[in-house]
């Protein structure tokens, strides 16, 4: 079975299968999941130096930092569902 895969920004693909949420970054216990991930390696910056707006938790426990509103990302997320019909 072929894995649908998003782009994120700037050319930073992800597999939507392996995808569990989209979230703001600006709350409290969201800087500081950012900030476990950092220090224990699981942290993937996908800003290119911009401001992170979306952050994506992977099912891996990995989390992925875009500089993409999380609306455009689910946006994306969805448009790959609808076309894979």
């Amino acid at each position: 079975m072929k894995d649908k895969l998003v782009n994120i920004g700037f050319g930073n693909i992800i597999s939507a299968g392996r995808l569990i949420a989209i979230i703001h970054p600006e709350s409290a216990p969201v800087k500081r999941l950012i900030t476990e991930a950092r220090s224990d390696g699981r942290l993937i910056d996908a800003t290119y130096g911009r401001k992170t707006r979306a952050v994506v938790i992977m099912d891996s426990n990995h989390i992925i930092l875009s500089a993409m509103q999380p609306e455009t990302v689910s946006g994306r997320f969805l448009d790959k569902e609808d076309n894979g019909r």
